[in-house]
């Protein structure tokens, strides 16, 4: 049975520290901000595609930190080409999680490929994740958990979860505030200047 999307973003995050958080546009970013708005969070609101290189740079200047990306299916399937970029550049301290409902939830449900047996972990193997792994049942999170805060990566994971629609809960909209309270986190109160 597909795990509550919601609550597996919750569970991720529970006891964060100082994990940095980037979340692909949609559901991601409406997942981890109803996981909690906070500084440490980088909801993506455009830029498709895009979530797992902004975190493998992010990975790369801030080798010290913990980071996270929260993607979709659609939007890793649109970027597959950052699974062999992340893998040959290896970031101890990237983890990806994808949370794969099988449909493009932002378009009107139509299938992705992961419906039709696309199996995204097998391709991150194949590009030299060392650790990539499909999470099918809440007995699968608890190491995920620990994998994100403080295993060795990049991490890969596909975590199966319902289709559906969960209630929006919108992270702030206005992109200049959401970097400068992230460069913030990231870099130190004052560092939101260029």
């Amino acid at each position: 049975m597909a795990l509550d999307r919601r609550e597996v973003v919750r569970g991720l995050l529970e006891d964060r520290g100082g994990l940095l958080v980037v979340a692909g546009l949609g559901a991601p970013a409406w997942d981890l901000t109803a996981a909690g708005d906070v500084p440490a969070n980088f909801p993506l609101w455009g830029g498709m595609g895009g979530a797992a290189m902004i975190g493998l740079g992010l990975a790369i200047a801030q080798p010290r930190r913990r980071v996270l990306v929260l993607t979709g299916d659609g939007e890793m399937l649109m970027g597959l080409g950052a699974l062999a970029t992340i893998a040959v550049q290896r970031p101890a301290n990237l983890s990806v999680v994808v949370l794969d409902n099988e449909h493009y939830g932002e378009t009107g449900g139509q299938e992705t490929a992961t419906r039709h047996g696309v199996d995204l972990a097998a391709m991150a193997r194949g590009a030299g994740f060392p650790d990539a792994r499909v999470v099918l049942g809440e007995e699968g999170l608890p190491g995920l958990r620990d994998a994100i805060g403080g295993g060795a990566g990049p991490v890969f994971a596909v975590v199966k979860v319902a289709a559906g629609s969960a209630k929006l809960v919108l992270p702030p909209r206005e992109g200049a505030y959401l970097t400068a309270r992230f460069r913030e986190v990231v870099l130190g109160v004052g560092a939101h200047g260029v």
